[in-house]
């Protein structure tokens, strides 16, 4: 079977919804989302670590990645049969995407070990713009900036997910009232997940902001800046580690499970 992965990134634009919010997660929501155990292998949630020098320019995610985990995309669980989730008491930016938990693509550090460096993760989400045939759009990506890319001077691992079609959100608004109103993002369908890692912030900043490679632009682009996507719509990132911060499936402690 081929394993896929939901990814969601959670945005707060408002801190003072933090602690409630929290709450939320560990009383309500996760344990509503365990409910689907016997669909469900694995459920990991990632805190973002502070952004490297210039990097919330490049539509930096500062609250929340989930990881939901399923044996193959046709097991993934709908929403027939199931009681809908509890109101969420804070406002978030939320994307999602499902992809497959194997990279699509492995282009640079497949010969690492864990031993050989330490690991910031770079995790980018991107969708390529509105009238722009993805065919042309993946044949730039990957024959042309890929290659640039890999010669970023702090680089040590890249891969990437192409994102498997479809909606993982239930089309009721009955069905999602924690969703009081949708927000852009969760509006977007996206087209890649991509990981870039770097030993630490220096070495993000190295690659990005001080010896940047020259970049061919997208024919497409509507300016010469990397990565040729509108920041926070068409392209998002977040800083993790190597390990999340909790896994619920194996926790098995949550109130109301």
């Amino acid at each position: 079977m081929n394993a896929s992965k939901l990814v969601i990134f959670h945005h707060l634009p408002d801190n003072n919804d933090r602690p409630a919010l929290e709450r939320w997660f560990a009383e309500r929501h996760c344990p509503e989302v365990c409910a689907q155990a016997p669909w469900l292998t694995r459920y990991v949630l990632y805190r973002p670590v502070p952004p490297p020098p210039g990097a919330e320019a490049y539509g930096y995610i500062n609250y929340r990645v989930h990881e939901n985990w399923v044996r193959s995309p046709e097991e993934r669980r709908g929403v027939k049969g199931l009681l809908s989730f509890s109101p969420q008491p804070g406002y978030m930016d939320v994307a999602v995407t499902n992809v497959p938990g194997e990279p699509t693509d492995d282009f640079l550090g497949a010969d690492l070990r864990h031993s050989d460096r330490t690991i910031l993760r770079w995790v980018t989400l991107f969708r390529y713009p509105d009238g722009v045939p993805v065919v042309e759009a993946e044949d730039w990506y990957l024959n042309v900036h890929v290659p640039q890319v890999c010669e970023q001077p702090g680089l040590t691992r890249f891969f990437s997910h192409k994102a498997i079609p479809g909606t993982a959100i239930p089309g009721s608004s009955k069905q999602r009232p924690f969703l009081e109103k949708l927000p852009p993002l969760l509006t977007k369908s996206w087209h890649r997940l991509s990981e870039l890692w770097y030993e630490n912030d220096e070495g993000w900043v190295d690659s990005i902001v001080t010896n940047a490679p020259a970049y061919t632009p997208a024919p497409w682009a509507s300016g010469n800046s990397y990565p040729f996507l509108v920041p926070g719509e068409e392209f998002i990132s977040t800083f993790l580690l190597e390990r999340p911060d909790q896994d619920l499936l194996r926790q098995r402690s949550l109130r109301y499970f």
